[in-house]
């Protein structure tokens, strides 16, 4: 027996329990092996015409015999001479295909998977006994190449009769590892790793009546055909069938991109959210092959977080992966094959909300809270990349509308301007929003908790600033209105602080905005009365109060109401204070801090 070329038996120990962290990946390792020795006499025949090889007989076949344990996959390429199989299989990390590779590096057309030379020891994960019985093309000679682990191996001759190569393994006798000798699940382990091997994968089938060799893979995945060659219906397919999706999706971005980076894509943007999407246990990321070989089935690092809701493939042979091909190097490819994808997605969602605007609101409807949740976890960072993707509900045109039809529709406004509240009935009914709506103003009613917070890291679309409504910095009066409005606010300065001495507010004032309510709540700086709502709801221990402005209808009757009780009875005036504050609070949706004073107060004043 002769001892493994390494410089110690721990490397071995290394391959085999730390580097590969799945053990079913070793039927991946091994399929791509011998995909490689046959690709490698592929390429040979091509460039040696005295080679009379047939494309079309290529295979690798898996053969299956639960009396002995034993898993066999062979391949009909281009074999290994003796010395070969001592220097490739003798020495861990010592990569035939790398060799291949390099010395082939300055030729076109050759897709070489396994270049790390430790796939192949994968095997010991599942198997106690490990046999390779190889026979180079056009020699006479085959051998057989054994080992059980660590201690060692043999090479001795063999009888093959066809080149190529055998792969035994016999599988561990114990019940865990009783699923590598079922045919269903070793189908599952090929469809899952391997389907998109260039080769037919094999599996001998035995039942009563006759053996026979079934193809297990898919050969071409659909993503490197040509675009103009699938239907519809084949790209509907693979999405149901790849993705479990019993509904279409809304839309495919089917990309091909060649020159110094090479990669193939087959995006989709579902038509509804999963059932776990807007929750922590949801996993983004898009399925990363190399040369057709499942190398990761979530690689969140492809696309961003706004669009997690993106389902696809990519696959590319110029990703550089680690020895066990089991996770990324982060490298520039990475990252740029990632902002290739993102601007893919950006362009499709756009066409479609151009085009076929109806399933653009479908897709609006299922993840235009992670769009928006996109701006405004970014502080703003990413508002030019997804601005012109939002929507919010136009009172003027009532349906929803992007910002640019916002801006197109009303180009004489110097200012967005929106409100906010739990549902656009909810919001129309607002004193300020009846009143601009009755002066032919267009507002954006945000019904969505996070609106008014996106608009605020915003802050401006096509310089033209957001202005909510509701708050105290609206001016659409006139001079005449102005002047008139301060002269009123000025001689009743007294009547004003006696009010705001009574309630919880920065300021009482009359105001000209109203239409036919009575009162309505303003707020100055930064916290609206709606963000102060969705901020004290979340579970925290901090309360957020927004800075709220009384203002009072002054062509409304109440006003000579509250002037002639601060001439005769004072003590009147603050119950008043105090009900037209609550009633205010009413129609902002907020609690009133002290329900049972409010409704003793208005029997008093009923009973008078």
């Amino acid at each position: 027996m002769k001892e493994f070329k390494a410089e110690s038996k721990r490397l071995m120990e290394l391959m085999i329990n730390s580097i590969y962290t799945n053990k079913e990946i070793f039927l991946r390792e091994i399929i791509s092996n011998a995909s490689d020795a046959i690709d490698k006499l592929h390429y040979q025949s091509l460039t040696d015409k005295k080679l009379k090889i047939n494309k079309d007989d290529f295979a690798i076949i898996i053969k299956i015999d639960k009396t002995n344990r034993t898993l066999t996959i062979s391949d009909n390429g281009i074999g290994m001479s003796k010395e070969e199989l001592e220097t490739n299989l003798g020495t861990i990390a010592k990569s035939g295909s790398f060799d291949f590779k390099e010395q082939n590096k300055k030729k076109e057309n050759i897709d070489i998977i396994g270049q790390f030379g430790v796939g192949f020891y994968s095997a010991f994960m599942v198997a106690s006994k490990v046999e390779v019985i190889s026979k180079a093309y056009g020699s006479k000679e085959s051998y057989s190449w054994v080992s059980s682990g660590i201690e060692g191996y043999v090479v001795k001759k063999n009888n093959k009769e066809n080149y190529g190569t055998d792969i035994i393994l016999t599988i561990k006798d114990k019940e865990e590892y009783n699923r590598y000798l079922e045919d269903y699940e070793l189908k599952s382990l090929i469809k899952k790793y391997s389907d998109y091997i260039t080769y037919p994968i094999k599996m001998e089938i035995v039942n009563d009546k006759e053996t026979k060799l079934e193809t297990i893979n898919s050969l071409v995945p659909l993503w490197r055909r040509n675009k103009k060659d699938i239907s519809e219906e084949e790209y509907n397919t693979f999405y149901s069938d790849k993705f479990f999706d019993y509904e279409q999706p809304l839309s495919h971005i089917h990309t091909k991109a060649e020159g110094k980076l090479e990669y193939n894509s087959l995006l989709y943007i579902p038509s509804h959210a999963s059932y776990d999407y807007y929750s922590k246990e949801y996993e983004k990321g898009l399925q990363l092959y190399s040369n057709g070989v499942l190398i990761m089935e979530k690689c969140a690092d492809l696309i961003p977080d706004y669009f997690s809701f993106v389902k696809g493939v990519v696959d590319s042979p110029d990703l550089s992966l680690n020895i066990s091909r089991e996770m990324l190097q982060q490298n520039r490819v990475l990252k740029t094959i990632a902002n290739n994808i993102e601007k893919h997605i950006k362009n499709a969602l756009m066409s479609m909300q151009d085009e076929r605007r109806e399933d653009y609101l479908k897709f609006w409807e299922a993840f235009g809270l992670q769009i928006k949740a996109g701006i405004y976890n970014s502080y703003g960072m990413n508002t030019e990349k997804l601005q012109d993707l939002l929507m919010f509900f136009s009172s003027k045109e009532d349906k929803l509308v992007t910002l640019k039809e916002y801006i197109d529709n009303n180009k004489e406004e110097k200012a967005i301007y929106y409100a906010c509240g739990s549902s656009t009935d909810q919001i129309k009914t607002l004193p300020q929003v009846e009143s601009m709506i009755s002066k032919d103003k267009d507002i954006l009613l945000c019904s969505n908790y996070l609106d008014e917070f996106v608009l605020k890291v915003m802050v401006k679309y096509e310089e033209k600033g957001f202005k909510n409504v509701c708050s105290d910095n609206i001016d659409l009066d006139t001079e005449e209105e102005k002047e008139e409005l301060k002269t009123l606010n000025d001689t009743s300065k007294d009547l004003l602080s006696l009010m705001k001495d009574e309630i919880d507010v920065q300021e009482v004032k009359f105001t000209s905005r109203l239409k036919n309510h009575p009162v309505c709540l303003s707020t100055v700086g930064e916290i609206s009365v709606e963000m102060e709502k969705v901020m004290n709801a979340m579970p925290t221990n901090e309360s957020i109060d927004a800075k709220k402005i009384l203002e009072i209808n002054f062509n409304h009757p109440i006003v000579q109401k509250l002037q002639n009780l601060y001439k005769k009875d004072k003590e009147e005036l603050k119950k008043y204070s105090k009900i037209l504050y609550a009633q205010a609070r009413l129609i902002e949706g907020l609690p009133i801090d002290n329900p049972t004073e409010i409704t003793n107060i208005i029997c008093d004043i009923l009973v008078k």
